[in-house]
């Protein structure tokens, strides 16, 4: 059984199911099969002994990797990359959106967080196409939580991955079998939702 995780992760079968079911289930929800806004967030978790790349993030005080993701507005998982959590969010989010670039050709708005502010990013990304990046800030006056709207989506995605208590910590050696693990947690939210409708 392991050795079928090793073969789908590595050839991309896992992306192409992720894929395939995202596209499914935006359109039983009465939408276009290809988002034309995201949302990017990234989160950091701490790595085990395992080995492979970590590093320490010095903003959330965790040493390990980062999960950085890029969600429709619906929520669903449509770009992913895993590396060090020493990569600051606007550093790697070229990367990212890069990668879907091609399976969701529509997608041009991006919402994000004040990580993500700044020309270099926007320089980085005018290079791999038109991309705009729509910056929500959490108003000054604001003394405790508040929801930021659109930002809330992307949260919830990290919520209904991790309850997937082996995304709990980066358990795995390579960044293959990290991406992997958390495409499964998506496909099997998905599928619950799917067979549901």
């Amino acid at each position: 059984m392991q050795g079928y995780f090793y073969d789908w992760s590595r050839n991309g079968l896992f992306v192409a199911i992720n894929h395939i079911l995202v596209m499914d289930a935006r359109e039983k929800a009465g939408r276009l099969a290809s988002s034309t806004a995201g949302v990017i967030d990234s989160q950091s978790v701490k790595t085990t002994e395992s080995g492979g790349p970590r590093g320490f993030d010095a903003g959330k005080k965790i040493k390990g990797r980062k999960r950085h993701i890029v969600t429709d507005i619906a929520g669903h998982l449509i770009g992913l990359k895993v590396h060090a959590a020493d990569i600051q969010d606007r550093d790697s989010a070229v990367s990212v959106l890069a990668s879907i670039r091609f399976l969701y050709p529509w997608l041009r708005h991006i919402f994000a967080d004040g990580g993500y502010a700044g020309d270099k990013l926007r320089d980085a990304l005018s290079k791999c196409g038109q991309w705009t990046i729509e910056i929500i800030k959490r108003p000054d006056q604001a003394a405790d939580f508040q929801v930021l709207p659109r930002r809330w989506v992307v949260e919830r995605t990290f919520a209904w991955i991790g309850r997937c208590r082996r995304l709990a910590k980066d358990f795995e050696a390579t960044i293959a079998s990290a991406v992997a693990r958390v495409l499964v947690a998506h496909i099997r939210t998905l599928t619950r939702r799917l067979a549901r409708a």
